[in-house]
């Protein structure tokens, strides 16, 4: 694709719930950047404005705060969109998510700004989207971005807000000008959950080996365990919590260790971090696994790593994986639905295992550490994920293929 020439003055929005830490929010961070540097007023619109990714916005990109606190605003909608509202009670009335009460100021902004476009990402983010345009009455093109795999999240959803969410997105998303989702698998998934053509939905692989990433992997990294002549260090990265199956990859870890010497690094925060030390424990490798909690540079931690494992049991596109492909980390992923089939290739770039298999994902780990892969390809590989590569697609998408191009 060409680059594209902005009109004067061509304002775009970009609409997610905050910068909290998580794929999603630095891919779009990332996609942010890249729209400003071709000459865009890029306005970065946050349901709340926090989070650690806030600090990586570019200077050159708007963030909006629409400081949605609570999710009482919606209630403003009932007057003027009373079918919708209708269709948004039951999530309401059980722990409703905090993005539906940015609706009325959503469309606020909408009506005072009237950018040429809008992408939106994220399940309940996207039905906001959906309301506040239409609420605002403005002719913004609205594109919705999809980014995990719904049939996964849907049926490990233990949330009654996540479980209603199919009939909502039955509902609202077809009423958007355009759905994009981050891989073919999550596609297919969509158009049969959504009930949507499939062709209405186009894949577009997100922002990930941007110029920042590779200046943090340059960064000097203050750990024990990353010294020349250490043992090997085997790094996975994301939030602790179920969809990523760490208790996986500690038992495969564990049953590795009986063969060789490792380590084990995990990095991020969440709700089974007791549960999983406790598990370590129980296998006798508690000395060997470090759970350090969220780095805002995990880059360091890739680029000097001997293998980086994905787990998890479902995921969208695991940027994780790009991520450590473009430090040059050899990898080793689950081939859960849906994302990591497709950054591999098959497996060209890294084995895939099946889902909660720990002797099959040690095998994996054990080969890949024995005869490691050659670290320029893997970072070709990552670097294919260009910000410049997204924001060609996105443009087409946003903006329409003929406008994008005038």
């Amino acid at each position: 694709m060409t680059e594209r020439s902005p009109r004067p003055q061509t304002r775009l929005a970009l609409f997610i719930r905050s910068l909290k830490a998580g794929g999603a929010e630095r891919s779009t961070v990332n996609l942010a950047g890249a729209l400003a540097k071709r000459g865009y007023a890029v306005d970065l619109v946050l349901g709340r404005a926090e989070g650690p990714f806030l600090a990586d916005v570019p200077s050159a990109v708007r963030v909006v705060d629409l400081a949605a606190r609570s999710a009482l605003p919606v209630l403003a909608v009932a007057p003027w969109r009373p079918g919708d509202f209708i269709a948004l009670v039951p999530v309401l009335l059980d722990n409703p998510p905090r993005t539906l009460g940015a609706i009325p100021a959503l469309a606020r902004y909408l009506r005072r700004e009237r950018p040429a476009a809008m992408l939106s990402a994220l399940d309940h983010g996207n039905v906001a989207a959906v309301i506040a345009r239409d609420l605002a009455g403005v002719g913004t093109r609205l594109t919705l971005s999809q980014r995990n795999h719904l049939t996964s999240d849907l049926a490990a959803a233990h949330e009654p807000r996540v479980t209603k969410l199919a009939p909502l997105i039955r509902r609202f998303y077809p009423r958007a000008d355009a759905i994009v989702a981050v891989s073919d698998g999550v596609a297919d998934d969509l158009a049969a959950v959504a009930e949507i053509p499939r062709e209405r939905i186009r894949a577009i692989y997100n922002a990930v080996a941007t110029p920042e990433l590779y200046a943090q992997a340059a960064a000097p990294l203050d750990h024990p365990w990353f010294v020349e002549g250490a043992k090997p260090v085997i790094l996975s990265v994301g939030k602790l919590k179920p969809q990523k199956d760490y208790p996986t990859l500690i038992r495969a870890f564990a049953l590795l260790r009986r063969e060789r010497d490792a380590r084990l690094v995990i990095l991020g925060d969440g709700p089974d971090r007791e549960a999983l030390a406790a598990l370590a424990a129980e296998l006798g490798v508690a000395e060997d696994l470090d759970m350090p909690g969220f780095a805002p540079n995990p880059f360091a931690y890739m680029a000097r790593a001997d293998l980086f494992v994905l787990s998890s049991a479902f995921e969208g596109l695991p940027g994780v994986l790009i991520q450590a492909l473009a430090c040059g980390c050899p990898v080793v992923s689950t081939d859960c639905p849906s994302g990591p089939r497709e950054i591999l290739e098959g497996g060209v770039y890294g084995p895939l295992t099946p889902v909660g298999d720990a002797a099959a994902l040690k095998e994996a780990m054990a080969a890949t550490l024995a005869s490691p892969p050659d670290r320029e390809a893997l970072r070709q590989r990552g670097a294919w994920f260009s910000p410049e590569r997204a924001a060609d697609a996105y443009l087409d998408v946003m903006l329409g293929a003929e406008t994008a191009r005038t």
